[in-house]
């Protein structure tokens, strides 16, 4: 398993981020973005990990779609992007820069309000 230093691994989340559209990224609203080593048990349940699966990234909030004329004095929504769970399936930095643009484009799926059904559809179309 190749491992970076979280800073390293921070830029390349910095990175991804960097290449969503910035259309995108300009609607982007109440957001975090961060890294955690591994997720907890709390998060792999509510993500539904089956046992002995990894988790990359999690999104945990209220989609825009779901916003309406009350959101507001609400905490931001929180995408976290799991470091030893993309380094564990990684060889090499190429593959862990690969695998964290593409978690940080599925979360950002889920914060615009895409079901994990559509973004895993769309993952299929772009990344054939």
């Amino acid at each position: 398993m190749f491992r970076l230093s979280p800073s390293d691994f921070e830029e390349l989340v910095r990175q991804g981020i960097a290449e969503i559209p910035q259309k995108f990224r300009d609607k982007m609203k109440n957001v975090d973005i961060l890294v955690e080593d591994w997720p907890s048990l709390e998060q792999l349940r509510q993500a539904r990990v089956p046992a002995g699966s990894l988790l990359f990234g999690l999104y945990q909030g209220v989609p825009q779609t779901k916003r309406g004329v009350y959101y507001a004095n609400v905490l931001p929504d929180k995408i976290t992007l799991f470091q030893g769970s993309i380094e564990a399936v990684a060889k090499t930095p190429e593959e862990i820069k690969e695998r964290v643009k593409r978690t940080v484009w599925h979360e950002i799926a889920h914060h615009f309000g895409m079901s994990e059904k559509e973004v895993r559809d769309l993952e299929k179309k772009r990344y054939k």
